[in-house]
């Protein structure tokens, strides 16, 4: 089975799941998944996992993320974006000066209350559902952090570059933006171009597999411990990753390392990366658990 992390640049206009589904034929298997939504509306950089890769998507989920957005003053509609419908028109745009100092107010940790048109839950139902029966319930805001942002434009149409915490919304940031300014303010277009470590110049469209043979897909698959090389890695003699894979316990006085409790890890053997552990406490001291494995299973 083909195993690993596939790039791909999202068109405008179609889901996330659907450039899964699209994958899964390509590859021929249904053990397909992505790290992390696009609209409909967003293109750009979707990482997507195939084979014994999906199995790492739990531990995605904390990666910052590059952006680069259209943003539009003047204008509130009911999506924070400009496929929605218009709630309200302004002519009245802030000189440019205004508009730059105003957007770089929100670098750093801010708090950004989830759009409903978003696919949180709430009480199991995603808010985008409850937003499309026009059902508008109370979010709790939340903290998110814009590590940068640059910004040019002039008059009502600006674009800006958002480097980002994981849950930051741009939609509702350039909503924010817009009503810090008193005009209003919508998402024009969203590109992601950095996720995971990973550039939007790395991928391939969907076009571009499609024409390509089977192998030469194959080929394109990155090696699933590429998702994990922010994490310090920890090799184990053959005895102890024999054991490991057994679900035991590896204690660290005795293979010699000394990292902190709580610590999550890249584990390999001689043949390479082959799991993600985390550092325990237990009775007879500290050891590394392994938390999910990415080799085939032994017989």
């Amino acid at each position: 089975m083909n195993d690993g992390v596939l790039l791909i640049h999202k068109p405008y206009g179609i889901t996330s799941f659907d450039v899964v589904a699209r994958v899964r034929r390509l590859y021929g298997t249904k053990k397909v998944g992505h790290t992390g939504t696009l609209d409909p509306i967003a293109t750009g950089l979707l990482p997507v996992l195939v084979g014994r890769a999906v199995k790492a998507s739990e531990f995605l989920t904390e990666k910052d993320k590059e952006y680069i957005a259209g943003l539009r003053l003047g204008l509130t509609t009911d999506t924070e974006d400009i496929t929605g419908n218009i709630l309200s028109e302004n002519s009245n745009i802030p000189d440019t000066d205004t508009v730059f100092f105003t957007a770089k107010q929100f670098i750093g940790e801010i708090m950004q209350i989830p759009p409903m048109y978003s696919a949180l839950k709430v009480g199991g139902e995603k808010l985008v559902d409850l937003a499309r029966k026009g059902i508008v319930i109370e979010r709790q805001a939340r903290p998110i952090t814009i590590h940068e942002l640059d910004i040019e434009g002039e008059r009502s149409d600006y674009t800006m570059r958002v480097f980002c915490s994981k849950g930051t919304y741009i939609r509702t940031l350039c909503a924010d933006i817009g009503n810090r300014l008193g005009c209003g303010g919508i998402m024009t277009s969203l590109v992601r171009t950095k996720t995971g470590g990973f550039s939007l110049s790395e991928a391939h469209t969907l076009e571009e597999l499609e024409e390509m043979s089977f192998e030469h897909r194959s080929n394109l698959l990155l090696p699933t411990e590429m998702l994990f090389t922010h994490l310090p890695t920890i090799r184990l003699p053959d005895f102890f990753a024999k054991l490991s894979r057994n679900g035991c316990e590896i204690y660290q006085k005795k293979i010699g390392t000394d990292f902190s409790v709580g610590t999550m890890l890249r584990v390999c053997d001689k043949n390479g990366f082959y799991a993600i552990g985390e550092i325990r406490e237990y009775t007879e001291g500290s050891a590394v658990k392994l938390l999910k494995r990415f080799d085939i299973e032994s017989k």
